[in-house]
């Protein structure tokens, strides 16, 4: 198998995916509740997830996963929730398209993300039952 190959197409699919999540996300900006923006969003980060897992680009999968969660609430609450909410989305946005760039400039495997991923994670942990949510530590400023 031709891992090059397949390296190549996945960078190429990739930067196309996150220019359409770029532009969905300023759709996002002018209004939280664009539903079309919110699917398109949610199905990109699915298939960077699934194309970032079969090649093993472990930090772009966790990342990506953590993303396409957050896009899911968002869904099926119809809207994102504020500013402070597409910040993160936003930031989410900027980390794949920075370890998408590692790949193509070094063609390295980009250092893990565990602290975006647990940003990306902290309104899924919100819903849960006060008992059932993990202990929550104080996450980084959005930038």
């Amino acid at each position: 198998m031709d891992l090059a190959k397949y390296r190549q197409v996945f960078i190429e699919e990739s930067t196309e995916h996150l220019a359409e999540m770029s532009s969905a996300l300023l759709e996002l900006e002018k209004d939280f509740a664009d539903g079309e923006a919110i699917d398109l969003i949610f199905r990109m980060a699915h298939s960077i997830k699934g194309m970032a897992a079969s090649l093993e680009f472990d930090s772009i999968t966790q990342v990506s996963h953590a993303l396409e969660d957050r896009m899911q609430e968002i869904r099926q609450a119809g809207c994102v929730a504020d500013f402070e909410e597409l910040a993160v989305l936003f930031r989410g946005l900027e980390r794949l398209e920075s370890m998408v760039a590692t790949i193509r400039e070094t063609d390295e495997t980009p250092a893990p993300d565990p602290a975006l991923a647990a940003v990306l994670a902290n309104r899924l942990d919100e819903s849960l039952p006060a008992q059932d949510a993990p202990k929550k530590k104080a996450l980084p400023p959005i930038l």
